[in-house]
């Protein structure tokens, strides 16, 4: 929003006072210290608006009197401090808010610094300090038990069974690159923004408005942890067979559309792996591992992983002997981990479909799509892996992660 119409409407705001959008609170210093408010009140005011349909807070506004305070200068970065610690420390899971410096004018028209917060519909529920709190008319109220019990049922029945469905808060069509989103088309004569909504990569959030399903953002946007901070793979190559700082040798986040993360993790595994040659008769190389086994695995774990999870990435961390993906998210639908080469079981529908339609090129990969929806991922990290002589693959629950540990072909005598 412009700065001189965000003005506009804050002033409007606080001559008719705060309701169940609007918070104002007055900032105390003395000295180089905030007297108030307090942390813990921030974040419970926060955490609030976040659990309801969102809001605003406004820093430097006597909430009682409307009066506009203002904040000075040289504590501007202090407050802002403070609200990020608020967002941190005291919200679980960690909340994401968006701030705004501006100049708001006194009684007597001189202007005065305030900080404009700007909390969005939250995809979670969150505590802070331990409680759930909402917005109730123009105050926040911690949530009776029934409350508290609806609504993480339906944000988690969301999370479960719809997440990649779901109207991401804060997107809007315009964000969406349309090289991404082209490709998922078929009709030329059907308009293309009405293609976009039948694949549900454009969705109405609850108030009506149009947005980016978190499908829409994992796929058709340049850079989906604007929205969704986790949705990376973070890649990792280290000497030995412990996870050791010192001991790295290489390292990348792989960020972008969920097909092309894939294909970046992949090219981190081909340049860090070795590759032995056997010269009895002419050189035969012997890769560490098998590339078309360790894409479907990569692509396995954008698809299938629970993107819910808050503060939990996909992780490829490459040892000497063998290397580990770990996918958040428990396996859905009663499936189990020795059933995984049997059964077929899928947590994001709307993903696998979408990357069903991902056209690829790649020398290691024996086909055109990034994605098979045969179900036929995991005997190919198998058989693949086999075929080279190693150990066979093996999958395992830690926690909430999935891990699939691929052992390293050995150098043959």
């Amino acid at each position: 929003m412009e700065r001189e119409k965000l003005v506009k409407e804050l002033l409007y705001q606080i001559r008719l006072g705060e309701d169940s959008r609007y918070e104002f609170k007055q900032v105390v210093t003395k000295g180089s210290a905030i007297k108030g408010p307090k942390q813990t009140d921030l974040a419970d005011e926060m955490a609030a608006f976040a659990n309801a349909k969102g809001g605003f807070l406004l820093l430097g506004v006597e909430d009682k009197t409307r009066e506009v305070i203002g904040i000075p200068l040289d504590m501007l970065d202090d407050v802002q401090r403070m609200l990020t610690q608020a967002c941190q420390d005291n919200i679980d899971p960690p909340l994401a808010i968006f701030t705004r410096t501006l100049e708001l004018p006194d009684s007597n028209a001189n202007q005065k610094p305030v900080i404009y917060v700007r909390i969005d519909k939250s995809l979670f529920v969150h505590a802070s300090g331990g409680r759930y709190y909402h917005r109730v008319g123009e105050s926040k109220k911690e949530m009776a038990p029934d409350y508290l019990a609806r609504l993480l049922m339906q944000r988690s029945q969301a999370r479960m069974v719809w997440f990649d469905e779901q109207a991401v808060p804060n997107t809007t069509p315009d964000d969406m690159d349309t090289s991404l989103s082209q490709r998922f088309l078929r009709d030329n004569k059907q308009p293309t923004t009405q293609q976009l909504r039948k694949l549900n990569l454009i969705v109405h959030d609850d108030e009506g408005n149009e947005r980016l399903s978190v499908s829409g953002v994992l796929m058709a946007t340049l850079n989906p942890t604007q929205w969704l901070p986790n949705a990376y793979i973070q890649c990792v190559f280290y000497s030995g067979d412990n996870r050791d700082a010192s001991d790295q040798l290489d390292a990348q986040d792989m960020t972008g559309p969920l097909d092309q993360q894939a294909l970046q993790a992949l090219a981190f595994v081909e340049r860090n792996m070795k590759t032995a040659a056997i010269k009895t008769i002419g050189r035969k190389d012997i890769p560490q591992y098998s590339l078309k086994a360790i894409f479907e695995a990569l692509v396995n774990a954008v698809a299938h992983r629970d993107y819910a999870i808050y503060g939990m990435k996909i992780r490829l961390h490459m040892f000497a002997d063998y290397l580990i993906i770990s996918s958040p998210g428990a396996l859905v639908n009663t499936m189990e981990v020795d059933q995984l080469e049997l059964r077929q079981a899928t947590r994001n529908q709307l993903l696998t479909s979408l990357l069903a339609r991902c056209r690829i090129e790649h020398s290691s990969i024996e086909r055109n799509l990034v994605m098979d929806k045969r179900g036929e991922g995991v005997p190919v990290i198998m058989d693949e892996s086999e075929r080279l002589g190693t150990q066979r693959p093996e999958y395992k629950m830690v926690g909430e992660e999935l891990q699939l540990t691929i052992y390293a072909a050995s150098k043959p005598e």
